[in-house]
């Protein structure tokens, strides 16, 4: 059966991402906002997303060699047929200037001959509106608008014009340059500028790995995953999103075809988890402070999800487009959002606690930290009897999940160390007592049948969510019932080359096809908990091969092909890979590098 990939590299700059092909084609590439219509989109639509690309002219087939330039987000395809070969360098700018991040929208492509006598045609068509809007274009002297938008898209190169806009091919026997941008275009010299700010850009990067903190276990991959785990993050609210994209299929054929450009709150914690791991403290603070805006919004309960303005309502619709290799239907918005996961609510209480802990905050921004956990606490307490719909968003199932009582169980336990900070001992009685109210029930879900926990109270089922009671320190990884519990769930969920369903019982979409990748860096985690050391390198190093040629991974793997399949990159599976290569080196004792 054939391996299917995303044969795509990432670029970005915390302000837009966009997915480059090993063709030189943009696949995907939204603005304004990470959630904005694509202006090129042909990854889900051939004929509507749009087209930006710097092809062969000949129809003969090529060679295609993509690469990042080393601990950078910059991005190289070289491109090699029977004419010559030349190396295509995008990137997204941004560099320190005036005491902030120059982040700009724009996207600069840098054209270089390497060998013979490439003949190249370059073809820029922006959309909007997801495909339905053709933009209009107006000639100037040294550049071309796209009109159509809210704000002007611009092309500015020293390609002659007349080749981009007729089509027509050319020879490259020197240097060219082709900036775009939204908005704000480009008003200075061309190639000095674009020079300068790919020097400053990699500069960017390469200072921000180096400040990273980080041991010598695999140290290429985490790097690889922190970069792409940064760029997710959009900078001028703090939001991280889940995924760039939106309808890449969790299985072909399957229709859970999902718009991930959103926050979640319940990879709140994973994912401040991974920053600190890697000893980022901006990323974390501009988190935080988004989670901080969310809370003080909140009146009846916590959403799932929110937008990364910290928009409530994401209604959900179906588009017009062809879709992925045709997989339908093609969605934005999420109605995840109207949800009912009770979980959300621990998860707030663990990411919110260094704010309260950790020394490195000073006063936080918040006229009373009190009200914000009290609130909490009593959310939780509201919630404890309330079924719901899960980690896993069951569209039509609610239950009693171990998850959820898990979460209230830990976000009670921060809260605790909450109270013991501030002094406040009726806030510590109160967690106490919800910590013992969540036991009791994360107890009502262990089945004597599996001797293990399953996924709910009065359930038969194992979910590999549960793999977080040893992790998160409900269960002592040395004692018996942890490993027993870890055996079982090895039984029931683990494939033979050792990743990891989800759960494997029906759900609203039929039974799981693909594995889920985040659970499977779970499982590496857990062994490294209970000391299966080994076992824990071991699986980590086979999970390093279902990464696409750039290091980058999807949200989920077919186990029998190891195809990449969900919305990529999956920034909760690279907070996977980074938290698991942390645990297993302080595991391994391994030295730590800053």
């Amino acid at each position: 059966m054939i391996k299917h990939t995303y044969d795509m590299g990432l670029i970005g700059n915390c302000a837009y991402l966009a997915l480059i092909r090993k063709d030189t084609s943009v696949a995907w590439l939204c603005w304004p906002r990470f959630d904005s219509s694509f202006v090129f989109g042909d990854l889900l639509d051939e004929q509507k997303g749009g087209e930006f690309s710097i092809r062969p002219a000949a129809p003969t087939p090529f060679h295609s060699h993509q690469y990042y330039q080393q601990n950078t987000n910059v991005l190289c395809t070289e491109i090699e047929n029977e004419d010559g070969r030349y190396r295509v360098t995008d990137f997204a700018p941004r560099f320190p200037q005036y005491e902030r991040y120059y982040k700009p929208l724009m996207l600069i492509r840098k054209l270089e001959p390497l060998a013979g006598t490439p003949r190249v045609r370059v073809a820029c068509n922006p959309v909007g509106d997801y495909g339905q809007t053709r933009l209009s274009r107006r000639r100037s002297s040294n550049h071309i608008a796209y009109l159509g938008l809210d704000e002007e898209i611009r092309l500015t190169t020293d390609i002659p014009l007349t080749y981009v806009l007729e089509g027509e091919d050319f020879v490259l026997n020197e240097t060219k340059y082709l900036v775009l941008t939204y908005g704000a275009p480009l008003e200075a010299a061309l190639a000095s500028t674009a020079e300068r700010f790919l020097l400053g850009t990699v500069d960017y990067w390469r200072q921000w790995v180096k400040s990273t903190s980080i041991s010598n276990f695999h140290q290429e991959a985490v790097i690889r995953s922190a970069l792409a785990l940064k760029m997710h993050q959009y900078e001028d609210t703090g939001a991280i999103i889940a995924a760039s994209t939106t309808s890449l299929p969790e299985a072909p054929g399957s229709t859970r075809n999902w718009d991930y450009r959103y926050c979640w709150m319940r990879d709140t914690f994973y994912t401040l988890t991974a920053f600190n791991n890697i000893g980022h403290f901006e990323e974390m603070e501009r988190y935080f402070h988004y989670i901080a805006n969310i809370s003080t919004k909140v009146k009846d309960k916590y959403q799932p999800l929110y937008g990364i303005s910290g928009a409530s309502e994401l209604t959900e619709r179906e588009l017009p487009l062809a879709g992925y290799l045709g997989n339908q239907p093609v969605r934005i918005g999420n109605d995840a959002y109207t949800h009912i996961q009770n979980d959300v609510y621990g998860q707030i209480l663990v990411a919110l606690l260094p704010l309260y802990v950790d020394c490195r905050f000073v006063n936080p921004e918040r006229a009373s930290p009190e009200k914000l956990v009290y609130e909490t606490l009593h959310m939780i307490e509201k919630t404890m009897d309330q079924p719901d719909a899960g980690l896993w968003e069951f569209r039509h199932i609610a239950q009693y999940h171990c998850y959820t009582y898990l979460f209230h169980w830990a976000g009670s336990h921060a809260a605790r160390k909450v109270a013991h900070s501030l002094g406040d001992t009726d806030m510590e009685a109160l967690a106490t007592r919800l910590m013992q109210e969540a036991e009791h029930r994360i107890e009502q879900c262990f089945s004597e049948e599996h001797q293990a926990y399953a996924n709910a109270i009065g359930s038969p089922h194992l979910d590999a969510s549960t793999l977080q009671l040893i992790m998160m320190g409900y269960l002592d990884p040395n004692s018996a019932r942890a490993h027993r519990h870890l055996e079982a769930l090895e039984k029931e969920l683990m494939t033979p080359e050792g990743l990891f369903y989800r759960y494997r019982h029906p759900d609203d979409f039929g039974t799981p096809e693909t594995t889920f990748l985040i659970c499977s860096f779970w499982y590496v985690e857990t062994l490294a908990c209970v000391g299966r050391l080994e076992d824990a390198v071991r699986e980590f190093e086979k999970l390093l091969s279902y990464t696409n040629h750039l290091g980058l991974l999807s949200e989920d793997v077919d186990a029998r092909t190891g195809s990449q399949w969900g919305n990529f990159p999956q920034a909760y599976s690279h907070v996977g890979l980074v938290n698991a290569a942390y645990r297993i080196a302080k595991k391994l004792d391994r030295p730590t590098f800053v």
